[in-house]
């Protein structure tokens, strides 16, 4: 048995991870990237799909856990009768190949321990072929992958056809420690570096990155967990972030919402600058705002709403029958259909990304402001077109409020940079595209009688993603439409937490906007951006209790997945999630940044807007003006 999904501890090496769970089991890890295949995905299966569990003999479940503060290292201490024992997980950042550490480590008395491996490559399809190297190394074979397991103690390794394992014990002060190794199978196997080097140099990297944060509110602690994850979700050679390390974790228990999310989505980009330029990572901003750049590179008709971690486009969807899938979820995804989709606001994430970059200070060179025109030539044709939207709803093309939203925010930053991109004779025609696009929302996105902005136009349900509009500087967060928005987006309450949009599905029933049987749970991302809007309203005391009640259902080693079930109180969806973690940091900026605006008067929105004055002149009832770009 697998377990919650809350269950699972991250471990990374800055270009692929593995979960390990409290049982002491690694049942998910892909290698030698986060986007190929698994050799671990016992998580979407069986143990006999892959997973490698060093723990005590015949126990079940760890005592406690944690990581060791500032890092990426995993400690998991086990108590048993016998003793207390300590497992070290961690795998070091990538200097060559991928390699996964695991250090146990006798704290008191002697505790007999137990060690079972079993790789299975291909996403857990193809059997190995597994041989013994000498008394502490075994090879594991097939196609182009080999995996390399070594242990530095004397212990008596068992090589059959469906495993490898080995019992051993360790009293206080004894260690033994394996270190698997994956290489291709083409080149010689080797046991790597000394392992505790590999620590040292481990703890060093960690320590030395985390201690770069600027945060210094009353959250330090929970921004730096999440910065940390975010960096583990960070492809190194490309500057990439994967949404999340795992694939077809269910939003629903026995659903069909089950999607690959180790790939890069343009949508994160503008939340993902904000966060990292605020927490002081400039180095790691400017290589997301450069995978951004090279990846979206080419006819902007050809603009995907993701791409793989290197910028490749071609992420076919494809299903895995072999594997039955977590709980049972079936199917087991692997590549995002997602991929096609029209989704015309990632035009307006891509401009506003290269927008608050500039801001930042972070050069844009020629190549870039071509890029720029050319997305504008071709959102100016295209705008009014129904699209698939920020959810990606397989279900048909709408026309969603919050795509033309993203629209307008193309439109305006395009205008605010024309001055600086020498770009003036297209002003008129954006400013003009940016009027024609407000009005249309104004006229089409909002309901006098429910009194608030709806999902898609004719539309009499609300959507989450409205809460993004005074961040986006579309509406200021003095406007009574925005405050009457608000109250309506309470009706996505369920249990103190807010789903993305109404739950119209269940058993045997479809969504009417997705198209997809069976509901889902609650979005954490959704229930951050709600206490953002309530603390940029004047309601901090509301928006840090809800921030707070976020924070309550992390896992005990500080993770987020997507979606949180308030009923069964479970985690659900994949893990962990970058959109969860980056909406959770800025939340902490913004909740701690209003106490300090209240004080000196500041009242800006992220973009740099003050309450007030759109950016295409209209006033709103405080009267006050937006901040020009510099």
């Amino acid at each position: 048995m697998v377990g919650r999904i809350e269950d699972y501890a991250l471990i990374g090496d800055l270009e692929t991870a593995a979960l390990v769970g409290k049982d002491g089991a690694i049942d998910w890890l892909c290698v030698p990237r986060f986007d190929s295949p698994a050799c671990f995905a016992a998580l979407l299966g069986s143990e006999d799909n892959g997973r490698w569990r060093i723990a005590p003999a015949g126990a079940a479940t760890c005592s406690r856990r944690s990581y060791v503060p500032d890092t990426l290292v995993l400690e998991t201490v086990w108590e048993t009768v016998g003793g207390a024992v300590k497992v070290t997980d961690f795998m070091p950042p990538r200097g060559g190949l991928p390699q996964v550490v695991r250090r146990v480590e006798g704290l008191s008395g002697r505790v007999a321990m137990r060690a079972d491996l079993t790789v299975r490559f291909d996403n857990g399809r193809i059997v190995p072929w597994t041989r013994t190297v000498d008394a502490r190394t075994v090879v594991a074979v097939a196609g182009p992958d080999s995996a390399l397991l070594h242990a530095d103690a004397a212990v008596d390794l068992s090589v059959t056809t469906p495993r490898t394992s080995c019992a051993f014990s360790v009293a206080a002060g004894e260690r033994v420690t394996f270190v698997l190794r994956w290489s291709p199978s083409h080149l010689p196997a080797n046991p790597g570096g000394d392992p505790e080097e590999l620590l040292a140099g481990t703890l060093d990297f960690w320590r030395t990155w985390t201690s770069k944060c600027l945060y210094q509110g009353p959250w330090r602690d929970v921004v730096v967990r999440s910065l940390v994850t975010l960096k583990a979700l960070t492809y190194e050679p490309t500057g990439g972030i994967v949404a999340a390390v795992t694939s077809s974790l269910p939003e629903c228990l026995g659903g069909e919402r089950n999607w690959d999310y180790r790939f890069c989505w343009l949508r994160d980009s503008t939340f993902t600058l904000s966060c990292l330029l605020r927490s002081g990572y400039r180095e790691e901003a400017v290589a997301w705002k450069d995978w951004l750049v090279r990846a979206v590179a080419g006819e902007p008709s050809d603009l995907q709403p993701l791409y793989g971690v290197g910028g490749q486009r071609r992420l076919v969807e494809t299903l895995a029958p072999w594997l039955a899938g977590y709980e049972g979820s079936e199917p087991v995804r692997f590549g995002n259909a997602a991929v096609g989709q029209l989704q015309l606001d990632v035009y307006g994430e891509v401009l506003n990304t290269v927008y608050s970059a500039l801001r930042a200070g972070v050069a844009i060179d020629t190549q870039v402001w071509r890029l720029i025109a050319s997305f504008m030539e071709y959102l100016e044709k295209h705008w009014r077109e129904p699209d698939a939207g920020l959810w990606e709803v397989r279900g048909p093309r709408r026309h969603f409020v919050h795509s033309k939203i993203m629209c307008w925010v193309a439109a305006d930053r395009a205008l605010r940079m024309a001055r600086v991109a020498g770009l003036r004779g297209s002003a008129e025609r954006w400013r003009a595209m940016r009027q024609e696009i407000r009005k249309d929302v104004l006229r089409h996105g909002w309901d006098d009688e429910m009194g608030c902005f709806v999902q898609y136009y004719g539309s009499r349900r609300v959507d989450a993603a409205v809460l993004l509009m005074p961040k986006l500087g579309f509406l200021p967060p003095g406007d009574r439409r925005l405050r009457g928005t608000l109250e309506a987006v309470r009706r996505l309450d369920h249990h103190g937490f807010l789903r993305r949009y109404a739950d119209t599905g269940g058993p045997g029933r479809v969504n009417e906007v997705d198209g997809l049987y069976g509901g889902e749970g609650t979005f954490l991302a959704c229930s951050l951006w709600f206490a953002d809007s309530l603390a940029m309203t004047g309601r901090r005391d509301e928006g840090r209790e809800l921030f707070e009640r976020v924070l309550d259902v992390r896992n005990d080693v500080g993770l987020l997945s997507e979606e949180w079930d308030p009923v069964s109180r479970r985690q659900l969806g994949n893990l962990p999630q970058a959109f969860s973690h980056v909406a959770l940091v800025n939340t902490a900026f913004a909740l701690h940044g209003t106490r300090a605006e209240s004080r000196n008067g500041n009242g800006r929105h992220g973009d740099g807007s003050r309450n007030g004055r759109h950016g295409d002149g209209s006033r709103t009832e405080s009267g006050s003006r937006v901040r020009a770009a510099r």
